[in-house]
């Protein structure tokens, strides 16, 4: 495929949306909407057997939504992915992790987004005052058993895929070492 011409259709501090003029393999034309927005980090606090998991209210939705701590930069700005992480976990849970473990990386969806999702596990955890942005003031946050988070994905109460992603890369980099 061949991108032909790019036109910015929208724009705000967290994204940017553009339309593609594209040539298929075949030589007919076509047209692609992206939703281009800075790579995020994804944090899983883990304490012994607890998980830190947040609660937000999810606008798209009109639901709240709990999750791993994970966001991307003010401004669609590009930070290095351990120091956005470090920043996502202290900012939304007030934790500090003594060691901060890059286990993978994940496309948020790449059908119709260029965002990337950088996974981190974050142990030798310290507490801390959480440091939220304006739109994260009604955000909560609570340490979750591992058995606990299993069954909030059976039944429905995390729904997140960046977070069940996220913990199945958990679990292959603790199977796998």
């Amino acid at each position: 495929m061949e991108a032909l011409d790019s036109t910015q259709v929208y724009a705000n501090a967290w994204m940017t949306v553009r339309e593609d003029a594209i040539r298929r393999h075949d030589g007919s034309p076509g047209i692609y909407g992206v939703v281009d927005k800075p790579d995020y980090a994804l944090v899983i606090p883990l304490d012994g057997e607890r998980l830190m998991l947040v609660e937000q209210y999810r606008y798209p939705l009109g639901a709240r939504r709990w999750e791993f701590p994970q966001g991307t930069a003010p401004d669609r700005a590009e930070l290095d992915a351990a120091t956005l992480a470090a920043r996502e976990l202290r900012e939304e849970t007030g934790l500090a992790a003594g060691r901060m473990t890059h286990i993978g990386t994940l496309d948020v969806a790449p059908g119709m987004s260029s965002q990337r999702g950088n996974v981190f596990l974050a142990t030798e955890l310290v507490e801390g005052p959480a440091e939220r942005e304006l739109e994260e003031q009604d955000m909560r946050a609570a340490w979750v058993p591992r058995a606990e988070f299993e069954a909030m994905i059976r039944d429905g109460r995390v729904t997140d895929a960046q977070s069940i992603a996220a913990y199945t890369q958990l679990l292959l980099h603790e199977h796998h070492g």
